[in-house]
């Protein structure tokens, strides 16, 4: 059960929570429910995550890449609402469903492009070791650049909160989810 209620109707804000979410509707892209509707209670906070969504969107890292980060750190948490609005997102930018199953399952999904292949990488041993082994990280150098490696580290740990935001407050997707989360 959800443990808090969520602030997603523009007449239940303050002026200054309305203020930030009026700000967010003017980009398509940027969230307003799940843990952003729990961020606007600290306007600074939602406005905050926002430009850091935006700043993310916006760097080297290519949108099926940003999914395949997204899709694992959700399955690492057990985020469910994460989990739901990312496979919506990820199969809206191509990202097969093969692979989509196999990142629920805990497993490693086949993907061809080492990019792609790295970014699951790189989020998976972040997560499961708290840490980046030396493998993995002169792997992950020679293939993204340490550029692109800094906003590879960056969106693991930017999805992350999102997640733990989502899982302290027992944010549920909604009852037609069309992939839920696996045992």
């Amino acid at each position: 059960m959800q443990r808090i209620a969520l602030i997603d109707d523009r007449k239940d804000m303050n002026a200054e929570q309305a203020s930030v979410y009026d700000v967010a509707t003017k980009d398509p892209d940027a969230p307003r429910a799940g843990p952003y509707a729990v961020y606007i209670r600290l306007p600074k906070l939602f406005a905050a995550m926002q430009r850091l969504r935006a700043c993310l969107a916006a760097g080297p890292l290519s949108l099926r890449e940003r999914q395949i980060v997204n899709l694992t750190v959700a399955r690492h948490w057990n985020a469910r609402y994460p989990w739901f609005a990312q496979v919506r997102r990820s199969r809206a930018a191509g990202i097969a469903e093969p692979v989509i199953e196999a990142i629920n399952a805990r497993g490693t999904p086949d993907l061809p492009d080492p990019r792609e292949r790295t970014c699951f990488a790189v989020a998976h041993d972040m997560l499961a070791s708290k840490g980046l082994s030396a493998t993995v990280y002169a792997a992950a150098e020679n293939t993204m650049g340490v550029a692109d490696l800094v906003a590879l580290v960056a969106a693991v740990g930017n999805f992350s909160m999102t997640c733990l935001t989502a899982v302290a407050f027992q944010l549920a997707p909604p009852d037609h989810d069309p992939m839920p989360l696996e045992e």
